[in-house]
C-alpha cells in the first residue's frame, strides 16, 4: 500500500449495515447471509419447549412435545403448555375424579353405606338386649312374686295360700286336709253356716272360738314320711287381728299361730275377712294328731274353716 492508497477498502467500508445505503450498494455491499444481519451471526430459532434449563435435553421436531417425565401432579421443568404450540388448544388442569359413599372407585371418601349398615346393626342389638332384658325382668318379677312370704316361720303367716279343698287334690301331693265339720271341738266351739264365704263343705265353719279353753283338734292319718310339714289354717276375722296356741303330738309351740289382717279386710265385716295363715309343724311317720287352742293370752275372736299340709319348701 502505497501513499494516498488505503487499501482496497477502508474501515467505514466495512460497517455491516453498509448495505442499507445508497453508496454502500453502489459499492456492492450485500446483506450477509447469517441471522438478524450481523456478520457471523448464527441462526439460533428454537421451537417452543425446546428450551432446557440447566441441562442439555434432546432437540425435538417443530411442534412437537418432547417426552415428559417426573411424578404425577407436579411440575416439570420441561413441560410446555400446549397452547403455546401452533394449533394448540386451550385446557383446564383436570382434577382427580372423587368417588365417595358407595366404596367403588375414587380415594379417600367415606363408605357411608358401609357405616349405615354398622349403624343399623347397633341398633338392633340394642333393641334386642333390651326386650330380653325386659323378658327376664319379668320372670324373676314372677318367681318372687311366686316366693314372697313361702318361708316364714312357724310363727309367721301368709296372705294368701291354695284352699283346702284344692289341696286334697292335686295340689297337696295327696297330703291330708280336713273340713271344719270333721274336727273334734271342745270347749264352747261349735259349727256354724250363717257367714258366707267359708270353702268347707256346706259353707260350714267353726264359731265360739273367742274364749279361753276353747279348742279343735284334727287328727292326721297317712304320713309317710316323719319329717317337717307346713299346715295351713283357713280363717275368717272380723278385720281385728288374731292368733291361737298349736299343739302337735302333745308339744305346744313356743310362738302362736298368727292369724293377722293380711287381707286388709274392714273392721266389723266378717264377709270380707276370710283368709290363710300357715305353721311350721313336724310330724312323725303315720299318725299325728295336731290341736288349735285359746289360751290365756291368746287372741281368739275368729271362725276357722279348712285345715290342710302341704310339703315344706325349704327342706
Amino acid at each position: 500500500m502505497t501513499s494516498g492508497n488505503n487499501g482496497a477498502t477502508t474501515p467505514e467500508d466495512d460497517d455491516p449495515f453498509g448495505y442499507l445505503y445508497a453508496d454502500g450498494q453502489a459499492n456492492g455491499a450485500q446483506p450477509p447471509s447469517g441471522g438478524y444481519g450481523y456478520p457471523g451471526s448464527v441462526n439460533r430459532v428454537r421451537a417452543v419447549g425446546q428450551r432446557q434449563y440447566g441441562q442439555q435435553a434432546p432437540t425435538a421436531a417443530y411442534g412437537q412435545v418432547p417426552q415428559q417425565q417426573g411424578t404425577y401432579g407436579q411440575p416439570s421443568a420441561h413441560y410446555a403448555a400446549p397452547e403455546t404450540h401452533p394449533g394448540g388448544a386451550t385446557t383446564a388442569q383436570q382434577q382427580p375424579a372423587y368417588s365417595g359413599g358407595n366404596g367403588s372407585g375414587g380415594r379417600g371418601g367415606p363408605n357411608t353405606k358401609g357405616l349405615l349398615i354398622g349403624a343399623i346393626a347397633v341398633v338392633a342389638a340394642v333393641v334386642i338386649g333390651i326386650s330380653v332384658a325386659m323378658l327376664g325382668g319379668d320372670g324373676e318379677k314372677d318367681d318372687a312374686g311366686g316366693d314372697t312370704g313361702s318361708t316364714p316361720s312357724q310363727s309367721e303367716s301368709a296372705e294368701s295360700r291354695p284352699s283346702a279343698s284344692s289341696s286334697a287334690g292335686a295340689g297337696a301331693a295327696d297330703l291330708p286336709a280336713v273340713d271344719a265339720k270333721a274336727l273334734r271341738l271342745e270347749g264352747g266351739a261349735a259349727t256354724a253356716s250363717d257367714v258366707k264365704g267359708a270353702e268347707s263343705e256346706g259353707g260350714v265353719y267353726v264359731q265360739g272360738f273367742n274364749q279361753v279353753g276353747a279348742k279343735v283338734t284334727w287328727t292326721v292319718n297317712g304320713i309317710d314320711k316323719g319329717r317337717d310339714y307346713r299346715l295351713y289354717v283357713r280363717y275368717d276375722i272380723p278385720g281385728v287381728d288374731a292368733n291361737a296356741t298349736l299343739t302337735v303330738n302333745g308339744k305346744t309351740s313356743t310362738q302362736p299361730l298368727s292369724m293377722k289382717n293380711f287381707a286388709g279386710s274392714p273392721k266389723g265385716d266378717w264377709e270380707k275377712g276370710w283368709q290363710t295363715t300357715w305353721g311350721l309343724v313336724s310330724l312323725n311317720k303315720g299318725t299325728n294328731t295336731i290341736e288349735l287352742s285359746c289360751g290365756a293370752g291368746n287372741q281368739c275372736d275368729a271362725y276357722l274353716d279348712q285345715f290342710y299340709l302341704a310339703e315344706n319348701a325349704d327342706q
